[in-house]
């Protein structure tokens, strides 16, 4: 049975905040508004994980496949996924908790749930796997080291997530390193490898907004949905930019406490329960200020530079491989695209290339660890083990941490080690969870806030569409499923 802190004895408690199945919150007053330049970085490690899935992996492999006749649905699924993630810091600017928490104050089964739902979909280590296998592409090294060197990796990131002192500012520096790499790349690769004719297909293929390629043999529903759910950061990413904030210090997040390494930070065992603010006309004017900011933070870190990488890599895959020509479930498209650019340009911009994609996908892999964890501890510190003085997040964040790499390194070892077979598995997964969690940010956003801070209008609106959009392809993902597992289709 679950335990929680009882606050029933304390004063102020807000009213605004559903109390059945968690504690009621204070009142506090909201921090004030900080400069932009100290809160730039807050959408850099969703925009990391972003650029090593859908970015790199999924939306070249399609453009290889159809063309860019289906760019539309990244630029519509990048939209979607912008809204989305504003209304996920929506509820954590004003009272510090994570929508996750928010969810499971109206019905408390969301919050192992979504544990569940997030392991599912990153158990899988198809990230780590792609960076081995571009790396080997870069060095000519065999196919029996991909596996060993998945391993490296994924150890090197336990060590790296679980030694950090606060392990937030470690995430952000790696991450942010990684994306500066790979803007290198997308600069020299508009100039160098992308052509002319490419650019202008990107833009006459527009006229097939509304085409969704099923009909492709090299493409699966799975796929498709995959790739509209990772053109950004799709599924538990999104969810967990509430514990980036709130570690980055925004809005009521200056008031809770920051996830840590148990080995060499402070460690806090308090539950990240959080607060709600008056309506005055002073926290209105804080309110302003930090939905102002981080609106302006997300659009130009995500969606901007999000949708600009995946806009290049595809047309660079588009420029340099025939649609069609390469038709394997594995890598394949990828070393075909470095072979070009050896041949075209040079092999030191082939091997850039590789390496670019290594980049990318060995930090999408330790963004995904580490939010998969920094979700599941914050959730089972709050609901299950609320009145634990030994059980802090930060320790319960470090025994997911390796027991998420080893089942990672379970997978491998039992043979399933195709890289873009484990992100399609990954990435379809997300896009269920997208689906469903768009409801819940409405009736949360609508039912948990204040009057004046409540999601209504074209925001409104763009949820419902979301709502229908993940919906449509959850549904046809499966149909699919039915119709080839139980009805021989």
């Amino acid at each position: 049975m679950s335990e929680t802190v009882d606050r029933s004895g304390e004063r102020d408690l807000a009213t605004e905040l559903p109390s059945k199945y968690l504690p009621a919150v204070e009142y506090r007053d909201l921090p004030e508004p900080v400069a932009m330049r100290k809160i730039i970085g807050a959408s850099v490690i969703i925009l990391a994980t972003a650029i090593g899935s859908g970015e790199f992996v999924l939306w070249p492999y399609i453009t290889t496949q159809v063309g860019l006749v289906f760019i539309w649905g990244a630029v519509l699924g990048f939209g979607i996924q912008f809204f989305i993630n504003m209304e996920i810091e929506r509820y954590t600017l004003a009272t510090g908790e994570s929508v996750v928490t928010g969810f499971a104050r109206f019905w408390k089964p969301w919050w192992w749930l979504f544990i569940v739902f997030a392991l599912a979909q990153n158990f899988w280590p198809g990230w780590a796997t792609g960076a081995a296998t571009t790396l080997s592409f870069a060095f000519n090294f065999g196919e029996g080291a991909i596996v060993p060197v998945t391993l490296c990796g994924l150890i090197a990131i336990g060590i790296a997530l679980t030694a950090s002192p606060v392990v937030y500012q470690t995430v952000e520096k790696i991450q942010a390193t990684m994306v500066a790499l790979i803007m290198v790349f997308v600069v020299l690769a508009v100039i160098l490898a992308s052509s002319a004719e490419a650019w202008g297909t990107l833009i006459t293929d527009f006229r097939y907004v509304g085409r969704v390629p099923l009909d492709v043999p090299g493409l699966s529903v799975a796929a498709i949905l995959g790739a509209l759910a990772f053109a950004g950061a799709g599924g538990a990413n999104n969810l967990v930019q509430s514990n980036y904030i709130r570690d980055k210090g925004m809005g009521m997040g200056q008031r809770i406490p920051r996830l840590v390494s148990p080995i060499t930070g402070e460690d806090q065992a308090a539950p990240s329960t959080g607060y709600m603010f008056r309506t005055t006309d002073e926290n209105m004017r804080r309110w302003n200020g930090w939905w102002r900011l981080a609106n302006l933070e997300q659009f130009f870190t995500f969606f901007c530079i999000g949708l600009a990488t995946l806009i290049v890599f595809s047309v660079v895959a588009y420029s340099l491989v025939p649609a069609g020509q390469v038709n394997s479930s594995d890598f394949e498209f990828i070393r075909f695209q470095g072979d070009v650019l050896a041949e075209q340009i040079a092999p030191w911009f082939a091997f850039f290339f590789f390496m670019a994609g290594t980049f990318a996908l060995f930090s999408t892999n330790l963004g995904i660890i580490d939010y998969t964890c920094r979700l599941a501890a914050d959730q089972i510190k709050i609901n299950a083990l609320s009145r634990s003085n030994f059980w802090s997040e930060s320790k319960i964040y470090a025994g997911l941490v390796w027991a998420m790499i080893a089942v990672g390194a379970s997978i491998l070892l039992l043979g399933l080690d195709q890289p873009l077979i484990l992100v399609i598995i990954a990435s379809s997964i997300a896009g269920v969870m997208m689906f469903i969690y768009s409801m819940l940010l409405i009736q949360l956003n609508r039912k948990a806030l204040p009057a004046p801070i409540k999601i209504r209008g074209i925001r409104l609106g763009v949820m419902i569409l979301s709502v229908l959009f993940f919906g449509f392809f959850s549904m046809l993902l499966l149909w699919d499923q039915i119709s080839s597992n139980l009805l021989g289709g």
